[in-house]
């Protein structure tokens, strides 16, 4: 089995998988451009237009989950440094704490705040920060691209997108904001010729 080792076998097989798909994409969309074709008729049509689109949001997908890993791959290592040198100075101040029940509370307090104080230091690095901040980065891409992938999806199927949805629940939020208005108009005006 191979296992891609560095980021530049990541990048090499991603431009090969950005080669092959365009190919594909631009074959497919080639053919539901002719009327003859198979994919003229009914929703295929759509799929076809849509279909090069969302290979365009895959290949960008890929792109960015090679950089998430890339910063996951870093930010794990950070954490897992920064637990093997706190514990390296814990283990050199054991030995000289006797081991009976009553130091046993100052044990646990020593071990706190050496890996207190060592992962304070790491999560106030520019480092640290640099590296978690790109890495959140990519998750909301990823999140974006994955969100215009249903888009095309429910266009594709005729259904409606979030956007729509959300813009439904807007005009109705509205709507009912007015209707109350105008109750509350109604009432005042009957309390008013009622008395």
């Amino acid at each position: 089995m191979y296992f891609m080792t560095s980021t530049e076998d990541y990048k090499k097989s991603l431009d090969s998988y950005k080669h092959v798909s365009l190919f594909w994409t631009d074959l497919l969309s080639l053919m539901s451009s002719r009327p003859q074709s198979l994919m003229s008729t009914g929703p295929f049509r759509k799929m076809g237009v849509n279909a090069k689109k969302a290979s365009a949001e895959m290949i960008e997908i890929n792109q960015e989950l090679v950089e998430f890993n890339t910063r996951l791959v870093e930010y794990y290592k950070q954490l897992v440094d920064t637990w093997n040198e706190a514990q390296k100075q814990f283990s050199k101040k054991v030995p000289e704490i006797p081991t009976d029940a009553e130091h046993l509370d100052s044990t646990k307090r020593i071990w706190i705040d050496i890996f207190e104080n060592y992962f304070t230091r790491l999560f106030d690095s520019p480092e640290f920060a640099e590296n978690f901040g790109k890495m959140v980065s990519n998750e909301l891409e990823l999140a974006k691209h994955w969100n215009n992938i249903m888009s095309l999806m429910l266009e594709t199927a005729n259904m409606p997108t979030r956007q729509e949805v959300d813009e439904l629940y807007k005009e109705l939020h509205l709507l009912r904001k007015r209707v109350a208005k105008l109750e509350k108009i109604a009432n005042v005006g009957v309390n008013a010729n009622g008395k």
